[in-house]
């Protein structure tokens, strides 16, 4: 049986070709998943930017004349980190490789059916779990924080505040997960996968720290950021305290 919440999802596809966007497009709407696209990357931020991140990107390697699939996900990962399926022509087993160990959950050969774009969105959405909040332009946590993670920004309580990129990913993936422990050592994967969780265990705290300098009414006495001893964190907001 599909899960209608993840069918529902917002699909972004990037890629050069008209016939590949159009192909991409019918087959994802078909399935029930609402689709955005653009050619190229940089036309893929500023789609983000304006109308809010996807739930998942599915991006071709090659886009002649400015960032290719790689280096869009590059950027991309600074400040977020949506799930990535490669939909590409390439079928060299060194580019493969890299995509799958350092960019994407999974890698697609064109040719495609739609049955198989289907599944193999779903399955990576079902594997990662919905954002647990409406994506937009500005993600609404609650009435007095918003955050538009490709700026970097956040509302809180009226008020804008600029995010680093390192600090956006943390945001992005506590929310991700709201009402939810995430531990230590996956958010130290996530932001730093180059190094060992042990080495970065002082560095997520100084991260932590300052994100809630920043969106925390009181530091000390987080709402938002709620830690869990020697396990990780956990981001509350209004609407799950009363769950």
């Amino acid at each position: 049986m599909v899960n209608s919440t993840l069918s529902s999802s917002r699909i972004l596809v990037v890629d050069d070709s008209d016939t590949s966007l159009y192909t991409a497009e019918r087959y994802l709407s078909d399935a029930g998943f609402q689709v955005l696209t653009a050619k190229s990357g940089e036309e893929a931020l500023g789609v983000m930017e304006q109308q809010g991140l996807p739930h998942l990107a599915l991006v071709d390697i090659n886009m002649p004349g400015g960032m290719d699939g790689f280096e869009f996900c590059d950027k991309m990962h600074q400040f977020c980190d949506v799930p990535v399926i490669m939909l590409t022509a390439i079928d060299e087993e060194d580019v493969i490789i890299q995509a799958i160990e350092e960019y994407a959950e999974d890698y697609i050969k064109k040719p495609v059916t739609p049955g198989e774009l289907a599944a193999r969105v779903r399955r990576v959405l079902y594997r990662l779990g919905d954002f647990a909040f409406p994506l937009e332009s500005y993600t609404e946590a609650d009435e007095n924080l918003a955050v538009n993670f490709v700026r970097g920004e956040v509302i809180v309580r009226q008020q804008t505040v600029q995010l680093t990129p390192t600090e956006t990913k943390l945001l992005y993936l506590l929310m991700r997960a709201a009402g939810r422990l995430v531990t230590a050592n996956y958010l130290i994967r996530r932001l730093w996968p180059e190094d060992t969780p042990k080495s970065h265990e002082d560095r997520l705290r100084v991260y932590v720290h300052r994100l809630r300098s920043k969106i925390e009414l009181s530091p000390t006495e987080p709402q938002y950021i709620q830690s869990r001893r020697n396990k990780g964190y956990i981001f509350t907001h209004e609407s799950s305290k009363h769950e």
